[in-house]
């Protein structure tokens, strides 16, 4: 079997390699993935003993572990799950030697596996979350030039034509498993403060303007809805939400301008659930600061001056007001393909048609020159409605589901979103989700849409169980005296690996009578389809030299059933030698069945 030892943990190998295709590199812990990875497969290369080659099954095992610490989609905790049962099946084969078939030896690891199972669900119920143990700084990415229909700069003016990339963006499910309002279908993911005139830009904010975690301060016996996100990979350093609630796992962070930011690159896909707390956000309620004012002089000048004859309005709603009948009142028309407009007043007095960008981009600018804080947020809106087969129904963004609007700073009631888009004729595929018909769609997006609607399913218990979820749980079983948590947690675990290492010791044990006599039924049968009926009392060493007679093409291997059966039955085997016996015994038998399929 150490040929077939060899094949399952090169195999178990495979399925770490593949894992590593989701893993973010900027993180620690993806190279110490890649590390064990490289370490095994060199020792697998030389190893020669039988300790060198348990090694390798070892740090397969410890591989998979560390990948399963970064990584609870579906899809990566199905590979986890491979390599940890190709692993374990690896090592057993290593330790009895020819004496099971693969099919045996996969068994036995899943047995182990579900062994297991019991344990770790009470160590992933009980014992206490704790924080990271390291965390790599805030970071940006590199080449926002590169993302598609989100970037960090702004600039419609040079955009002559969008172009409508229906890639995967993100997918989110609600607790509530409804459809939310168009007005609720908003998420953020940028906010633009720094305008040169042409362009807005994302401004840099530093590590320590951030604020607590976004999972802090929350009631655990809340029972609010919830979302669950799955955010495809992209160089930009924020995430998409709906700007309320509190997110898990505990390594984002919502800034002071309201975008939710992992303290790690999103080079990564990525899971996270937000939890609603029905508490005011503090970003919403933060005071402007003189960036949300910035206009730069004379770099539109017809936009300047009809914003600033706002400023002798009293109150900032009626300078919105105003902004708002000026666009009504001219004919402004939402296209993808506006052409190539170098400056706000271009679009504003002249062209009078743009996209998103454009909008958002001008009403701003009017608003700081009425001396009304404003600022540009990117986002998506809308979506695609998902009703799979398995799983809750979900919501599909793409790409060309990016879109822009601005938020004001409005006394008493902080910053408010405006989408100055709807004023002109936007796309319905913007301003409402849509709903998927499967008959309407190519079967490779239905079958993406199923796997995906499993996926939510999945990271939604994954992630639902967060430390909001196990604090609750631990005051319902314990209330106040925690005291007795560790006592409870290591009794637990005691207990059930007894429970475990008895089943597993049972169902190692040698075969028994009744086993044989149902192997020996199995040949009998065989016997008589092959035309050799048993004669009254006749024993099955008698049986099987008579069909040695009749069948002399599988005389041998009755031969081998026979010593096979009086070897089992009546000595004083050893473990291995049982296992041997009984290897023996289905060998002979699968020649037995090869040879009288040919003669049929």
């Amino acid at each position: 079997m150490s040929g077939s030892a060899r094949w399952l943990q090169i195999l178990g190998l495979g399925a770490l390699a593949a894992g590593l295709a989701g893993l973010d590199f900027s993180a620690p812990l993806s190279w110490l993935s890649a590390g064990l990875l490289v370490l095994a497969g060199l020792k697998l290369a030389e190893a020669r003993s039988l300790p060198e080659r348990r090694l390798v099954s070892l740090l397969t095992l410890i591989g998979g572990g560390v990948q399963g610490a970064q990584q609870g989609e579906l899809l990566p905790s199905l590979l986890q799950l491979l390599a940890t049962a190709l692993g374990l099946a690896g090592l057993l084969a290593l330790e009895v030697g020819s004496g099971l078939s693969w099919c045996a030896v996969l068994r036995r690891s899943l047995a182990v596996l579900l062994a297991a199972l019991p344990v770790a669900l009470v160590l992933f119920l009980l014992v206490p979350r704790i924080e990271p143990i390291w965390q790599t700084p805030n970071l940006r990415g590199a080449d926002a030039s590169a993302v598609t229909g989100l970037n960090s700069e702004l600039d419609p003016g040079s955009i002559s034509n969008l172009a409508d990339n229906t890639g995967p963006a993100a997918r989110v499910s609600f607790s509530s498993g409804q459809l939310p309002e168009p007005a609720e279908r908003y998420w953020r993911v940028i906010v633009h403060e720094q305008f040169d005139g042409q362009r807005w830009k994302q401004r840099e904010l530093p590590s320590n303007r951030l604020a607590t975690p976004a999972g802090a301060a929350s009631n655990p016996e809340s029972k609010a809805s919830s979302q669950v996100w799955l955010v495809e990979p992209s160089p930009v350093n924020a995430l998409p939400w709906d700007g309320s609630g509190r997110a898990n796992p505990n390594q984002l962070r919502v800034n002071r301008n309201g975008e939710l930011q992992p303290l790690q690159a999103n080079q990564e896909r990525r899971a996270y659930l937000v939890r609603a707390t029905g508490s005011p956000q503090p970003w919403q309620q933060r005071q402007p600061s003189p960036a949300d004012l910035e206009l730069p002089a004379g770099s539109n000048p017809q936009l300047e001056a009809l914003g600033a004859s706002w400023r002798d309005l009293a109150t900032p709603e009626q300078r919105l007001a105003a902004a708002k009948q000026w666009f009504t009142q001219q004919d402004f028309r939402y296209s993808s393909t506006p052409g190539t407009q170098r400056g706000l007043d271009v679009f504003l007095f002249k062209r009078r048609e743009g996209f998103c960008g454009h909008y958002a981009s001008a009403f701003t600018a009017f608003m700081r020159a009425a001396g009304v804080p404003a600022r540009v947020v990117s986002g998506y809106l809308g979506g695609t409605w998902v009703r799979p087969l398995g799983g809750a129904p979900y919501l599909d963004l793409r790409h060309s589901n990016a879109h822009a609007w601005s938020e004001v700073w409005l006394p008493g009631q902080g910053w408010q979103r405006i989408d100055p888009s709807a004023w002109a004729t936007a796309p319905a595929s913007q301003a409402e989700g849509s709903e998927a018909g499967g008959s309407t769609n190519p079967i490779g997006s239905w079958l993406q849409w199923q796997w995906w609607g499993l996926d939510l399913a999945w990271s939604r218990w994954w992630l639902g169980f967060d430390q909001a979820g196990q604090e609750a749980l631990l005051q319902r079983l314990f209330g106040d005296q925690r005291q007795w948590l560790g006592a409870v947690v290591l009794g637990a675990v005691a207990g059930l690996l007894a429970l475990a290492l008895a089943g597993l010791q049972w169902l190692q044990q040698p075969a028994s009578r009744d086993q044989i006599s149902r192997e020996l039924q199995a040949v009998v049968k065989h016997l008589k389809r092959s035309g050799v009926e048993v004669e009254p009392g006749e024993s099955f060493e008698q049986l099987c030299n008579r069909a040695s007679r009749l069948l002399p093409a599988s005389a041998s291997s009755l031969q081998e059933l026979a010593s096979c059966h009086n070897l089992l039955r009546y000595a004083a085997l050893g473990k291995q030698e049982r296992l041997q016996q009984w290897a023996d015994w289905r060998t002979a038998l699968r020649t037995i069945n090869k040879a009288t399929k040919s003669t049929l």
